[in-house]
């Protein structure tokens, strides 16, 4: 009775979808787009054809770096408008490129110190290099964190608070000064194959120092004015007492604001270890329970699994 249906055969050669046109690019990017799986760090709050086009540009400049469609959408973030590796992305686009005799990266320690290390030769001209990015150097840079409670700014309700410290440069230390000692290094070495590509992190500290600030000085305080003459006696007339008027005290519990916070922040984490350090954080169960919006705490979980899902490398391109 099923001898109409074909027999299942295993083998063949599994191939990434390359796009050879700008309309078979922009048709990649609505799929990405359409499935939930352009990352937050590009489209941001982009929607429809506007997060297509963003992916669309992700997936034309990995191209140039010879980049895979997705690979590209995992290695590339955007900050402030700027187009940025991620450390493990920036030493995959030299691999790739066939001109690489070895590259090696560690971390030593000396001296009671950490120093993060990157050697590399070129396969082509027999040049090398190596460089070293020393724990000194990030304590010298501002970089080195040791505190594991800072004072960070709450953008949402205005203040400042006491958390975590989930930078980095605290949780990764010897991951992040190899990162650094490479990005100088392969930049400096294999300058023609990145073209100008920076790390992500190197990115975000520029942005940091080129953000503008408001220094304009305050307003000198106006001198007080004369006081009024008394005013003549007024006739006599029956007052009523005007009801108290009541303030709100507490500002109400923005939940839209609350899960865009989760969203934003779980875009920033790398792999499953982080997204479920970010989850406890900020403990959106209880948080959405006793703000009465318990029926909202399995929206919440499906933006966790949604980022899950785009870190599985089974969905990698």
């Amino acid at each position: 009775m099923n001898a109409h249906i074909p027999a299942l055969t295993a083998g063949g050669q599994v191939m990434a979808i390359v796009p050879q046109t700008f309309e078979e690019t922009l048709r990649v990017a609505r799929a990405v787009v359409a499935s939930g799986l352009a990352p937050s760090a590009l489209v941001g709050k982009l929607t429809g054809d506007d997060a297509a086009a963003a992916v669309a540009v992700a997936i034309m400049s990995g191209a140039e770096l010879g980049l895979k469609p997705m690979v590209s959408l995992r290695s590339f973030t955007v900050i402030n408008g700027k187009p940025a590796l991620y450390g493990d992305g920036l030493i995959n686009v030299v691999r790739m490129s066939g001109k690489v005799a070895y590259l090696r990266t560690g971390c030593d320690e000396r001296n009671g110190k950490m120093v993060g290390y990157c050697e590399a030769k070129r396969l082509d001209t027999g040049e090398d290099k190596r460089v070293e990015f020393s724990q000194v150097d990030a304590e010298r840079a501002g970089l080195w964190q040791t505190e594991a409670i800072v004072t960070k700014w709450n953008k949402w309700d205005k203040k400042n608070e006491q958390k975590p410290n989930d930078s980095p440069w605290y949780r990764f230390p010897q991951r992040m000064l190899a990162w650094r000692a490479a990005g100088y290094c392969l930049r400096e070495l294999f300058g023609d194959v990145l073209g100008g590509i920076r790390d992500e992190f190197e990115v975000r500290e520029i942005d940091e120092v080129e953000t503008m600030r408001d220094i304009t000085p305050e307003k000198p305080a106006l001198p007080p004015k004369p006081p009024a003459p008394p005013a003549p006696p007024a006739k006599a007339v029956e007052t009523v007492e005007a009801a108290p008027v009541t303030e709100q005290t507490e500002s109400e519990f923005a939940l839209g604001d609350f899960l865009e916070q989760i969203e934003t922040g779980l875009a920033g984490a790398k792999d499953e270890v982080e997204v479920e350090e970010i989850w406890t954080d900020f403990d959106a169960p209880a948080v959405l329970e006793s703000n009465g919006h318990a029926d909202m705490i399995e929206a919440a979980v499906s933006i966790k699994q949604r980022r899950l899902a785009q870190l599985s490398p089974l969905n990698g391109g």
